[in-house]
Order: structure tokens, then C-alpha cells, then sequence
């Protein structure tokens, strides 16, 4: 009865945790760089601002085509005086509505400088989109390179590992002073202590790209994706001639066009525009009613707007060189970028064909012959201390690669065609 109560106690409460991890959020799922791309543009902040001040400069597009409200009056003389003038007997008594007319196409080019300022707006978000998206691909990236690298010393420390059982009969055969073992203890803990740092860089790297994605913490598993594959990138003259394709250059072009709108608007301000009123009156002495017409138009004697006017030919004129100011600060981040992943490309090429496969030769050489008593303990673990070195330095490398890649894909925004060759 009791092992029946109790199984049925275990069926239930193994119900319940099933049912309770299918309702669960999976926080161990893997995450991969298409995801991690999609959930940061979802979630940007920056993105959502951009976008904001599109709607922004629309509103104000549609404000500037707004057509001058008319204007309603009503006037009363004669009246409240003296004599005959007293009360309103004698008073005279006018309703009038007027309407300014905008002349010379200042609306027009009021409405010409609000429909640049959408361009640079919906331009600028381009902008933004890009930036997201390299910068949330290098937090990946940081990510990505971190596992590897703990990877990489867990083999190394698994190696020092498999060395105690050996190590261990060699002091009972005599072969081995006794304190090989604490040396080797103490290589281990000194990986270990390497291990741990790069799990704090990898705690930090985390959390930044979780931030990226409109989280707080990392509620993601894993990182999946590949680092060795990498590509020829084409010429740094190919990336400087795509830079020009950025939006933060293209934007210019609608900055050229709203200033100049705006130019035109300050030489048309000057010219008058002509306000026309029509309206009643009634003469209450002899009860006569009468049409009152009347156009004003404003004399620019004083005021001919040279000041605005000064400032706008200013500001369209420092155009040109805030464009290249724009223009040559991408080039320099460019530069780095590539120079970067050149770099790491002759970096990996010199691990590759040499350092890695002549360490990795060594290390198995080494290990076969301290079985035979060829080779000391020390030589063993610096022996794959230097393996270790070589798959760390190479993994740094190809993280360098690929961040530069991703730095100059989100200057050029596109990607190339190595990108496509590696899996990133």
C-alpha cells in the first residue's frame, strides 16, 4: 500500500515538473546570429528613436503645407461718448474677415525643406539599422569567441588530467620524484584560474549582447555558429568607393536639399505678401449698411531678413564639409577595420601552416616519449601549454576577422562575399 501511495506521489509530481517545464521559458536555447540580428532590431531603443523622429519631421512636412488661418474682426466707433455720441445710438459698427495670400512660393518652399527633412529622417534610420546590426554581430561574435576559448582550455586541462595516472605509477615505479604530482597539480590550477577569467569576459559579453536584444540578463543557452572559416576580402579601394553608399553620406544629399530649401525660404521671406479683407458695416444713426474692402501689404524697408539670409547661405555652404568630415571619420573606421582583418588573416596563416601543426607534432611526440622516460613533466606541460597558446591566438585572430568584417559590413551595408562563403 505504502510503495503504491508512494509511486502514485511520483507519477504525480513527475506530471507536475513535465507540465511545469513545457509552460516554462527555455533560457538554455541556443542562439544563433540570425536570431540574435532579428531580436536586437526588435528591440533597439536607437531604432525606435529613429524612427520617432520620422514621424517627427513628417508632422512637420504637413505643417508646412498648412495654408495661414483667416482672421475675424469685429470693430465699434462712436459709441460710449458724450452728447450725441452716448450709448451706441451713434455708433458705428463693422464685421470684418481677412486672409493673408502667401506670394513668390514661400509655401512651396516650405513644404520642399519639411520633405527633406523626412529624407534625412527615414535616411538616418537607415543609418541606425546598420549600426545595430554590426554592433550586435561583434557582441555575437564576443560571445561566440569566448565559448571556444573555455573550450579550448577544458581540453587542456583534461590533458593535464590524463597525465595523473601515468604520472602517479612513475613515482611508484621510482621514475618520478613525487613532486612532479604537485606540479602538475599546479599547472591545472593555473589553467583553471585562466579558465575562470575568460568566463568572466564571457559573463560580460553576454550580458552585452542581451542588452542588444532588450534584455536585461542573458536568458539564452549557447552561441552557435562557426569561426574558421574566412575569406579574401576585396581591396580597401572596393570598401571606400561602397562607403559612399552609406546613409550617413546619402543623408547629405537630403541635408543639401533641405538647406537650400531653406535658403530660398529666407530670400522669399522679404518679399510681402498681400492680406485682403472684406466686411459689413452699419451706420446706426441712419440704419445704412455698406461693404468694406480693404488689401494691406507690408513695406520691407527696415526689415529685409540679411541676417537670416547670412546664416542660411552659411549653413548650406558647411554642407560639403560636414559631408566630408562624415565621410573621412568612415574611412578611418574603415581602415582600422580592415587593416584588422588583413592582419588576421596573415596572423591565421602563419598558426595555421606552422605554429599549431608544429606544436600540436611536438606535444604528441613529447607525451609518447614521457611514457618512455624520454622527456621531463615540465617538458610535457609546456609542450601543451604552447598548443593551447596556438588554438587561443587563432581563435582571437579569427574573432578579430570576422569583427572587422562585421564593422565594415555595417559601413558599406552590405555584406561581402566572404561573409557569404564563411558561416558566420
Amino acid at each position: 500500500m505504502f510503495r503504491r501511495g508512494m509511486a502514485a506521489r511520483l507519477a504525480c509530481a513527475a506530471a507536475c515538473l513535465i507540465a511545469a517545464s513545457a509552460l516554462a521559458p527555455s533560457h538554455a536555447q541556443t542562439l544563433t546570429m540570425r536570431s540574435a540580428l532579428a531580436r536586437a532590431l526588435a528591440a533597439s531603443p536607437r531604432l525606435t528613436a529613429a524612427e520617432r523622429d520620422v514621424g517627427i519631421a513628417t508632422g512637420q512636412r504637413i505643417q508646412a503645407g498648412a495654408l495661414l488661418n483667416p482672421e475675424l474682426s469685429y470693430e465699434q466707433d462712436d459709441s460710449f461718448g458724450s452728447g450725441r455720441y452716448r450709448g451706441t445710438r451713434s455708433a458705428e459698427t463693422a464685421l470684418q474677415i481677412s486672409q493673408a495670400f502667401e506670394l513668390f512660393g514661400k509655401r512651396e518652399a516650405r513644404i520642399a525643406a519639411g520633405a527633406a527633412g523626412v529624407e534625412v529622417a527615414a535616411i538616418q534610420r537607415k543609418a541606425v539599422r546598420l549600426e545595430v546590426l554590426s554592433e550586435t554581430a561583434i557582441a555575437f561574435l564576443s560571445v561566440l569567441g569566448a565559448q571556444r576559448r573555455i573550450q579550448i582550455l577544458d581540453e587542456q586541462i583534461a590533458a593535464i588530467d590524463r597525465l595523473t595516472p601515468l604520472l602517479r605509477r612513475r613515482v611508484e615505479a621510482g621514475a618520478s620524484s613525487p613532486a612532479e604530482t604537485g606540479r602538475a597539480e599546479v599547472a591545472s590550477a593555473l589553467v583553471k584560474a585562466d579558465r575562470e577569467r575568460f568566463k568572466a569576459t564571457l559573463a560580460s559579453a553576454r550580458r552585452e549582447l542581451a542588452v542588444l536584444m532588450g534584455d536585461a540578463s542573458a536568458k539564452f543557452g549557447e552561441v552557435s555558429g562557426r569561426l574558421e572559416t574566412t575569406g579574401r576580402p576585396p581591396t580597401f579601394q572596393a570598401v571606400v568607393a561602397a562607403i559612399d553608399a552609406n546613409p550617413q553620406l546619402v543623408r547629405w544629399t537630403a541635408v543639401y536639399a533641405q538647406r537650400n530649401a531653406e535658403l530660398l525660404l529666407a530670400r522669399l521671406k522679404p518679399y510681402p505678401d498681400v492680406r485682403i479683407a472684406a466686411g459689413w458695416r452699419h451706420y446706426s444713426e441712419t440704419n445704412d449698411d455698406a461693404v468694406r474692402l480693404s488689401v494691406s501689404v507690408p513695406i520691407p524697408v527696415f526689415d529685409q531678413n540679411q541676417g537670416n539670409i547670412l546664416s542660411a547661405q552659411e549653413s548650406l555652404a558647411k554642407t560639403k564639409a560636414e559631408r566630408e568630415a562624415n565621410r573621412n571619420a568612415l574611412i578611418v573606421i574603415a581602415g582600422r577595420a580592415y587593416d584588422s582583418l588583413q592582419g588576421s588573416l596573415r596572423e591565421l596563416a602563419v598558426l595555421r601552416e606552422i605554429a599549431i601543426p608544429k606544436a600540436v607534432e611536438a606535444s604528441e611526440a613529447i607525451s609518447q616519449g614521457y611514457g618512455q622516460g624520454r622527456f621531463t613533466l615540465l617538458e610535457v606541460l609546456d609542450a601543451q601549454a604552447s598548443v593551447t597558446q596556438a588554438r587561443l591566438r587563432e581563435q582571437e585572430a579569427l574573432q578579430n576577422f570576422h569583427a572587422g568584417v562585421a564593422t565594415i559590413e555595417g559601413l558599406v551595408g552590405n555584406p561581402f562575399t566572404l561573409a557569404r562563403e564563411s558561416a558566420r
